[in-house]
């Protein structure tokens, strides 16, 4: 795909500020009302990255490796493999420089994950099963290890979860669900028993970053990924397990429909699978599912440190405090049901 790279009016994109990778995400508007999406990434300073918990690194293996993203638009096989499937890459051009790259994207047209209803969540669910019943496209700069990596580097205020004083808090005490406490503190405990029963699943290459910022349905039906810088080795239905519950904790699904969610998503995973030529068992599958949201272990204490706070954010969007943490409490509860299911076998 030949891109247009010129000039034009740039909108700033909302993009995760954390994660010292991106620089910059720009829709440009050229004089004659095209667009075309223009990513920036940065590579690291190892010295500068030290203690941070979204660094980048210069390790192709490592979950925030900074090239992988350039790496995937670039290469026929990944974007060969997902044809038929219904999902596909944006086109891409890049530009190399001193320092970083640049991703000149296709601004793919169509319904933002963000407005997904069922049907749409259904469909992408499925597409990512027939996907994934394909052998896994390696390569040296394929991450390995995400889950486990991603989840335990960080800067987590564990301690709170046994403070009667966090629990006590206004937005907790009023909005969360009885069992919740026991049932992370569960969670936390058994963390390492939960990722190991995703790391000994069947393998399948994965996106690593599946939810709803991050897919757009075309007009005809297929679905275009986004932000495919953590994509390599994971478990099957590991993807799943992100979509899932993140969709409700940034408020893009209610919560109340949760079930609903995960059921449909599910066996619409397991329908594409099935039609890929899969033949695993549906309860591996669905195990690897439930555990693979350990992964959100860090978020109940995190929102205990900022329950007191004058404001808050969903993605880095202004929220209501009351609806948000009404939301992610049953989300929470929901993903501390799912793992205690997970851990019986």
């Amino acid at each position: 795909m030949s891109l247009s790279r010129e000039p034009g009016t740039a909108t700033t994109l909302r993009h995760n500020p954390l994660n010292a990778v991106t620089a910059t995400v720009e829709r440009i508007t050229r004089e004659d009302g095209t667009t075309y999406i223009r990513k920036e990434l940065r590579e690291p300073v190892p010295r500068q990255e030290i203690g941070k918990p979204w660094a980048a690194s210069v390790e192709p293996r490592h979950w925030n490796y900074w090239r992988r993203e350039v790496e995937v638009y670039l290469d026929d096989e990944v974007r060969a493999q997902l044809q038929g499937t219904g999902l596909v890459l944006p086109g891409a051009e890049v530009d190399e420089l001193a320092g970083g790259a640049v991703l000149y994207l296709e601004d793919v047209a169509g319904r933002a994950g963000t407005d997904f209803g069922l049907e749409d969540h259904a469909a992408l669910a499925r597409a990512v099963g027939r996907w994934q019943a394909r052998p896994a496209v390696v390569r040296p700069w394929t991450s390995v290890g995400f889950l486990r990596e991603y989840s335990t580097t960080r800067e987590v205020p564990w301690g709170l979860l046994h403070d009667d004083a966090a629990w006590r808090q206004p937005l907790v005490a009023e909005n969360w669900p009885a069992g919740l406490r026991e049932g992370w503190e569960r969670v936390v405990a058994q963390r390492d028993e939960l990722l190991t029963i995703v790391e000994q699943a069947p393998r399948a290459g994965c996106h690593l970053d599946l939810w709803v910022s991050n897919a757009i349905r075309r007009a005809d039906g297929e679905i275009a990924l986004l932000d495919w810088a953590f994509c390599g080795d994971g478990a099957i239905g590991e993807d799943i397990g992100n979509h899932i519950p993140d969709a409700v904790f940034d408020l893009f699904w209610p919560a109340e429909r949760l079930p609903e969610l995960a059921e449909t998503c599910i066996d619409s995973y397991l329908e594409g699978l099935r039609e890929g030529g899969w033949r695993g068992e549906a309860d591996v599958v669905r195990r690897s599912v439930m555990a693979s949201t350990v992964k959100y272990a860090w978020l109940l204490p995190g929102l205990l440190r900022r329950a007191s706070d004058s404001s808050h954010k969903a993605y880095h969007q202004d929220a209501d405090s009351q609806y948000l943490f009404q939301q992610r409490g049953l989300a929470l509860k929901f993903v501390a049901d799912w793992c205690a299911e997970a851990l019986k076998g």
